[in-house]
């Protein structure tokens, strides 16, 4: 299994930090090897308490694990360190694949990073990392100025290339009414992802996960574009879409395979026999399971994912009408357009104007 280290701090909780990096490098296949940079006392009301770890110790860590391996990916969360920051860049040069993944602000809007952390995580870790992660929020507090549209994006990664990291992932813009956009940025690409599950997206630790996730498909052997594919494929199986119950509840887990194969076939499979069949289920327990889970019927779960990969490609592509329908896996534009029609109430083209965006 192929290694990643994760440099970050504890959640006493678990649904993120150092607890939820190895549980998602576990899912992935990889190997988790941890750095613990600070203990938080935390939970679903929010951090209420945390400690750095003195320099030294961190440091020490870092070596130990060294001593033994080369990790194939780093993944850099929390840090408020100046002096452990500077001192970790120096350790870690040697690895090709590292994302940073700074947590800046707290979910109730708390800074949680000094400014002096702040100069040298962007001094120090941004001029080595394959791969910046940053919530726009973030970014904003880094760049010093408001991030409110696409354009705005778009010139933010920009600024953010500058200070080193070659791949720049901008998400949690919400410029779109009902919906979520996340821009990636590299060279000789430029491509916005968006999603009308905000609340999904908005879960705690989310950020997290997904710069983990990345760094475990880094591992991996993935280029930085088809890492950021699989992880999302991953995020919406198993995080934004999951059930928050128990994984060990079987309806819960048979939910979450139903996603992971929705996320895989929907280009070629839109009819629910064929994920019962897959699932080794009748179609009625299928959709018991996803009435229980999520109070719809599993046709229409296949037909919201659908609708809204119908939605990110009419907003952020120049493929045709024709195109996207074949490539979203309809017999016809005629079939596209109806489908799209009945579900948004407006024809593809009239939504692509932009008049029904904003």
């Amino acid at each position: 299994m192929k290694s990643v280290l994760c440099i970050n701090g504890s959640d006493s909780m678990g649904h993120a930090g150092i607890q939820g990096d190895v549980r998602t490098i576990k899912d992935l296949g990889g190997y988790a090897v941890t750095v613990v940079t600070a203990v938080t006392i935390q939970n679903s009301m929010g951090i209420t308490g945390i400690h750095q770890l003195p320099t030294d110790l961190v440091l020490g860590q870092v070596k130990a694990i060294y001593e033994e391996e080369l990790p194939h990916a780093i993944k850099i969360g929390m840090m408020d360190n100046a002096e452990t920051i500077r001192a970790i860049s120096q350790e870690i040069l040697a690895c090709p694949n590292i994302v940073c993944s700074p947590v800046i602000l707290a979910s109730h809007g708390g800074l949680l990073m000094s400014n002096d952390s702040l100069v040298a995580y962007r001094q120090h870790l941004f001029p080595i990392c394959k791969l910046l992660i940053i919530k726009c929020t973030d970014a904003e507090i880094l760049l010093g100025r408001r991030i409110s549209t696409d354009t705005d994006m778009t010139e933010a990664a920009t600024l953010l290339h500058q200070m080193g990291p070659q791949w720049v992932l901008l998400r949690g813009g919400t410029f779109a009414k009902g919906r979520i956009n996340a821009l990636l940025s590299g060279p000789d690409c430029q491509k916005f992802f968006s999603s009308v599950n905000i609340e999904g997206w908005q879960r705690h630790g989310i950020g997290g996960t997904l710069s983990t996730a990345v760094a475990a498909r880094l591992a991996q052997e993935d280029d930085v574009p088809t890492a950021i594919t699989n992880a999302h494929n991953y995020m919406h199986s198993q995080v934004v879409y999951a059930s928050a119950q128990p994984r060990s509840l079987q309806p819960h887990n048979l939910y979450n395979q139903f996603m992971t194969l929705l996320s895989e076939h929907y280009t070629t499979a839109h009819d629910v026999t064929f994920y019962a069949t897959q699932l080794s289920i009748s179609t009625r327990y299928l959709s018991q399971i996803t009435n229980t889970v999520c109070g719809r019927s599993p046709k229409q779960v296949i037909d919201d994912y659908l609708l809204q990969e119908c939605e990110q490609l009419l907003s952020t592509t120049s493929l045709t009408i024709q195109q996207i329908s074949q490539q979203l896996g309809f017999t016809s534009q005629i079939a596209f357009a109806k489908f799209f029609k009945a579900k948004k109430k407006i024809a593809p083209t009239v939504y692509r104007d932009g008049r029904f965006l904003r």
